[in-house]
Order: C-alpha cells, then sequence, then structure tokens
C-alpha cells in the first residue's frame, strides 16, 4: 500500500452518497490522505419494470453500429441480461463498436469482456455524442440506460443523424430506511463534504433534508458536486454556494479527480481561515 499522503484533507469527514461497493477505490484515496469516509447511499439500482425493450434489442444486437454506456451500471445490466438469455458475445465482427463516457465505465466494460472502440475526452454523455460525430450520421446506435437519464444524450444523437434506440437497462431509486437525523447531523455539524454524484442523490437529500419545526435545516458542509449536471440539480434545489456551504464540482467521476477538487477547496480554505478557525 502506498504511504499516506499529508494533506489539507487530513481529518476531513467525507460523506459518500453511492454504494461502498461502487467506491472503494474512493475510500481508499481519501483514505490515504488523512480524510475519514462516512457511506450513506441515496440511491440504489434495480431492474426494468419490464425486460421487453432491452430482451428485442440484446436479440438483434447485430443490427446496431455503435453501443454507448454511459455508466458502470449500464454495461453491468447489459451484461448480467446477456447472461440471462444465454448469449454471451460481447465483440467480434457482428458486434457494435462499443464507446464509454469516460475510463471507469471503459474498465467497467473492458472487465466484463466488452472491446471498447472510444472513450470520451470530456466525461459527459453530449460530450461523447459530439466526439464522435460524423461517425454516427446514418448509423443505428444503442443506448441502454437509468429509467432517470437525462434527455439530452439521445436528443445530441439524433441532431447528429443517429438513429436511437434508447431502452431502460435499469432504474435508480432512492433506498429505504435512511437514518434522516443522521443526514441532518452530517449536514449541519458532523461532515466537512457530502458528494453528489447524480441528480437522484440531490433529489433524495433535499427531500429528506426536509425541515424540522417548519424551519429549513441548516447546512453547514461543502457540498461536492461529480459534474456540471448534478451542479445543476445542486443549483435547481438552492443547495450550496453559501458561506458555511460552498459548492464545487468535481470534472469526473474518477476518484483522483474526486479528492483533488476536495484538497484544492481545503487547502484554499486553509489559507483563507484564521489560526484556530475551522475552514469551511
Amino acid at each position: 500500500m502506498a504511504d499516506r499522503v499529508v494533506s489539507a484533507l487530513q481529518g476531513k469527514r467525507v460523506v459518500i452518497t453511492r454504494a461502498e461497493s461502487q467506491s472503494c477505490e474512493l475510500i481508499e484515496t481519501l483514505s490515504l490522505r488523512g480524510a475519514v469516509s462516512v457511506v450513506m447511499p441515496l440511491v440504489e439500482f434495480a431492474v426494468p419494470q419490464e425486460y421487453g425493450p432491452l430482451d428485442a434489442a440484446l436479440t438483434h444486437i447485430e443490427d446496431y453500429d455503435w453501443l454507448l454506456f454511459t455508466s458502470v451500471n449500464a454495461a453491468q445490466a447489459v451484461s448480467t441480461r446477456q447472461q440471462a438469455l444465454g448469449s454471451q458475445e460481447r465483440s467480434g465482427e457482428n458486434f457494435p463498436d462499443v464507446a464509454t463516457v469516460g475510463p471507469a465505465t471503459r474498465r467497467a466494460a473492458e472487465g466484463l469482456g466488452f472491446r471498447v472502440a472510444y472513450v470520451a475526452k470530456n466525461h459527459l454523455g453530449v460530450a461523447l455524442a459530439e466526439e464522435l460525430g460524423e461517425r454516427l450520421a446514418g448509423r443505428r446506435v444503442f443506448l441502454p440506460r437509468s429509467d432517470r437519464a437525462n434527455a439530452d444524450l439521445p436528443a445530441a444523437l439524433r441532431r447528429l443523424g443517429a438513429e436511437v434506440t434508447e431502452v431502460i437497462a435499469y432504474r435508480t431509486v432512492c433506498p429505504g430506511g435512511i437514518d434522516r437525523d443522521h443526514l441532518r447531523r452530517l449536514a449541519s455539524e458532523e461532515a466537512d463534504a457530502i458528494l453528489f454524484f447524480s441528480p437522484t442523490a440531490v433529489g433524495a437529500f433535499a427531500e429528506l433534508l426536509g425541515s424540522e419545526g417548519g424551519k429549513p435545516i441548516e447546512i453547514r458542509t461543502t457540498l461536492v458536486a461529480v459534474g456540471p449536471v448534478t451542479l445543476s440539480a445542486l443549483r435547481d434545489a438552492s443547495l450550496g454556494d453559501g458561506l458555511r456551504n460552498p459548492l464545487i464540482m468535481a470534472s469526473d467521476t474518477s476518484a483522483p479527480a474526486v479528492v483533488d477538487a476536495l484538497e484544492k477547496h481545503f487547502a484554499g480554505s486553509r489559507q483563507r481561515s484564521p489560526a484556530g478557525v475551522k475552514s469551511a
């Protein structure tokens, strides 16, 4: 194991709002910089309510020119359903070219046996479409996604001339049994930062935070949006940007990008704060 790095994150409590199974590298990287991770998933994933559209696309996978994965969950859902249908084909002459939204999704897809032909340089769905550009004109694109996925990507693909088959490969839902009082304490006094990886997590956070005695809960922690779509969701919910709850953004979902964004923020806060005053 690498040596622990002394950093501005030393002793910081960082809340991760996605599943621990998706956050192992992030938790380890935070630990190496002296931070304490608190895992409190605000979203979980479920199978589609019905498999018809997904099964139809997978049964005729050779009809598509491109298969686009915009998340690790999409790649896993397609692989799992292929196995259920008795198919092991994930590359080859009759299989569509695979493109992913970023390196984490590429690694997951390749680990499942998909041969990835393109990885977006800017880790956004719309950017993936724009980077592929003219390679999409007149092509059939298979897009398996969450039931809560943003509509911008299929619209961008169609503007570029692609024929898009968008199907629900999995559902994004809010888990039950979340300790609302614990979440409120984290947001108001116990945590130094809370990380959000999707608009769904933002919505769940806002709903669970609610109000107490008719008064809004005061947030006193840094809110971190992973990507511009999640940043917009936080702003739309009027969360963040205050002096006691600043709002920052990590450029992508990779552990180094998230931790570097936190590092820079807390290093800057430490330089601005008088001695003995807790930053952020």
